[in-house]
C-alpha cells in the first residue's frame, strides 16, 4: 500500500508538471544581451553566398521572457537570411528565451552588387539591422557586409543540363578524359587589376595564344577550378614590386574564392595552374599562389625554357607547391612552404636551375612522407612499366629546410642521366642511423660544394609563411657564392658580399 501511495504522488507531480504553461513568460523589457553588437559578414563576391555567422542572445534574468518580434529592419526586402533557434525566416513572433539561458541566431547573405545603390562602384558596404522589439523598447544588432564586384569566368551551361568540358585526351581504356572547363576567347586573354576575377572550372588558354596577367591583378578560383595552358600556348604573369608590404598592390595573387579569414590559409581550396605539355615561355613575376592542390604543374618541355619564375611565393598546397615533369624551369627569389607532399618536385627528369630560393616545408595538417625537395628521373606508370628521362638540376645559394629530418629526396634510375648539384646552400638532412651512408648521391661532397647542413636558418615565422632570416643568428648567413643572380633579395634589398643563402638577406626581427 505504501508503494501505491508513493506511485500516486509521483503521478500527480508528473501531471502537474505536464500542465505547466510554457508560455507563462514576461515580455522582454529591452535588457537582452548579445555576443556582439555588430555582426561583420566578411567580404563576399557578388552572387556568391557568404559563410554562416552566428549571434548569441542571452536572457540573464531569473524569469522566462518572450520577445514579441525579432526581425530584419528591411523586412522581406533584406538580402540577409536568418535562422532563429532552428527556424528559417526574416521575421519571427513570440520568441521564447528561458531564464539564465540563450538562443542562437544564424545569419548569411547573398548579394548582387548590380541590384544595390552602389553608383557603379566595384565595392559596396551593405548594412541592415536585426531588431528585437519588446515592452521596454527595441534593441538592435548591426549587420555589415562588404560586397565586391568581379569578372566571372565559367563554362557554358547547356539546355540539357550538361556543362562545357575540356578534353584532356584518352585514358588507358580509350575513354575520353574530360574536366569542366572552357577556352578563353581573345577578349578574355588579358586579366587587368580593375576587378578581381573569379573562375569556375578550368579556364584554358588556347593553342598559340597568350594569357597576360597585369600587375596588381587578383584571380580567385572556385572549388575544382584552375587555369590550363594548352599546347603552344603561354602565360605571362607580370607582377611588379609593391610599396605596401600588407596590401601588395602590384603583386599578382592567385587564391580561392572564399574571402573569409577562416579560409585564408586552408590548403586545397582549388585545383592548379596547369602548364600542359607543349606550352612554352611561361613567365611568373612577383606572384603569390596559395591554397591550391598543386600551385603550378609544369608538364614537359620543348627544348627551350618552358617556365621562368622570379620573386614567386607558393603557399599552402595540399599536394605539391611546384610540380615539374620533364620541365625546363628557371627560378630565382622563390619561396615555397606548407605542402602536403613536397614543396618542389622535379619529376621524370628535366632541366632546372634555382638561385637564391627558399624551399621549406612546415606542414602541420597531418602526416607528411615526402621531403621539401624531391628529384627523380623515373616515373612508374604501371606495375611493370617505367618512364625515364635524363635530369640536370642545379641549386645555387638556396635554403632547403623543414620540420622533418631529411628534406631532400633523390630517386635515380641508372638507365638515364641523373646530374645534380647543390652549391653554397643550407640543407636539412640528418641521418643519425646511417641509412644513407652507402648512397653516394647523399654523401659525395662533389655534389654539395660550399653547403652547410642542419644549421638552424632561424626563420621569422614559419606559421605565417614569413621566411626572413635573423641577422647574427641564421645558419644561412654569408654562405652564398657571390655573383649569383638576382642581386636584390625578395624584399628588394641589395645582396651583400658574400650573400646569404635563400630568398632573403638576413634582417633584424622586430621586437614583439
Amino acid at each position: 500500500m505504501k508503494y501505491l501511495y508513493t506511485l500516486a504522488v509521483l503521478a500527480c507531480l508528473v501531471l502537474w508538471s505536464s500542465c505547466r504553461n510554457d508560455f507563462e513568460t514576461v515580455a522582454s523589457s529591452g535588457n537582452l544581451e548579445f555576443s556582439r553588437d555588430t555582426v561583420f559578414l566578411d567580404t563576399v563576391f557578388t552572387n556568391i553566398g557568404s559563410s554562416t555567422y552566428n549571434l548569441k542572445v542571452y536572457n540573464r534574468s531569473d524569469e522566462d521572457i518572450n520577445v514579441p518580434t525579432v526581425r530584419l529592419s528591411q523586412g522581406e526586402a533584406s538580402n540577409y537570411r536568418l535562422n532563429v533557434d532552428g527556424v528559417p525566416g526574416k521575421e519571427f513572433q513570440d520568441v521564447q528565451i528561458l531564464a539564465k539561458d540563450s538562443i542562437f541566431i544564424f545569419i548569411e547573405t547573398t548579394l548582387d552588387i548590380n541590384n544595390l545603390p552602389n553608383g557603379g562602384n566595384t565595392q559596396f558596404l551593405y548594412t541592415d539591422q536585426l531588431v528585437f522589439e519588446g515592452g521596454g523598447g527595441a534593441q538592435q544588432v548591426e549587420l555589415v557586409t562588404l560586397v565586391q564586384d568581379a569578372v566571372f569566368l565559367f563554362p557554358e551551361q547547356f539546355a540539357d543540363g550538361t556543362v562545357e568540358t575540356l578534353n584532356l585526351g584518352m585514358d588507358g581504356d580509350g575513354n575520353d578524359v574530360l574536366i569542366e572547363g572552357f577556352f578563353l576567347d581573345d577578349s578574355e586573354l588579358t586579366f587587368t587589376n580593375e576587378k578581381p576575377y573569379v573562375i569556375y572550372g578550368y579556364a584554358a588558354v588556347p593553342p598559340e595564344k597568350t594569357l597576360t596577367v597585369e600587375a596588381g591583378a587578383r584571380i580567385h578560383f572556385h572549388r575544382d577550378s584552375g587555369i590550363l595552358v594548352a599546347n603552344t600556348g603561354s602565360m605571362k604573369v607580370n607582377g611588379e614590386p609593391s610599396t605596401d608590404p600588407e596590401a601588395l598592390e602590384n603583386e599578382v595573387i592567385f587564391e580561392g574564392d572564399r574571402l573569409e579569414p577562416d579560409f585564408a590559409t586552408i590548403p586545397g581550396q582549388w585545383g592548379t595552374i596547369w602548364l600542359t605539355a607543349g606550352s612554352t615561355n611561361n613567365e611568373f613575376r612577383y606572384t603569390t599562389i596559395k591554397n591550391g592542390i598543386v600551385g603550378i604543374l609544369m608538364d614537359s618541355n620543348d627544348g627551350d625554357e618552358t617556365l621562368r619564375l622570379e620573386n614567386v611565393q607558393i603557399y599552402n598546397s595540399s599536394n605539391v607547391g611546384l610540380l615539374a615533369r620533364t620541365g625546363n624551369v628557371y627560378g630565382e627569389n622563390m619561396v615555397i612552404n606548407n605542402s602536403g607532399q613536397s614543396s618542389l618536385a622535379c619529376s621524370l627528369g628535366g632541366t632546372y636551375e634555382f638561385n637564391h630560393c627558399t624551399f621549406a616545408n612546415y606542414w602541420t595538417n597531418g602526416f607528411r612522407s615526402f621531403p621539401s625537395v624531391q628529384l627523380d628521373n623515373v616515373l612508374q606508370v604501371s606495375e611493370t612499366e617505367f618512364l625515364t628521362e635524363p635530369l640536370n638540376a642545379t641549386f645555387n645559394n638556396c635554403i632547403i629546410y623543414g620540420n622533418e629530418q631529411r628534406e631532400i629526396g633523390l630517386i635515380e634510375d641508372t638507365s638515364e642521366a641523373f646530374v645534380f648539384s647543390f652549391n653554397n646552400s643550407l640543407i636539412q638532412f640528418d641521418d643519425p642511423a646511417g641509412e644513407f651512408a652507402e648512397d653516394e648521391n647523399y654523401n659525395n661532397p662533389d655534389f654539395y660544394p660550399g653547403c652547410v647542413f642542419n644549421e638552424d636558418p632561424v626563420f621569422q615565422n614559419t606559421e605565417l609563411n614569413n621566411f626572413n632570416i635573423e641577422i647574427g643568428a641564421s645558419g644561412a648567413e654569408n654562405i652564398g657564392a657571390s655573383g649569383i643572380p638576382p642581386m636584390l633579395d625578395l624584399n628588394g634589398v641589395p645582396r651583400q658580399t658574400p650573400p646569404d643563402a635563400g630568398a632573403y638577406e638576413a634582417t633584424v626581427f622586430p621586437e614583439d
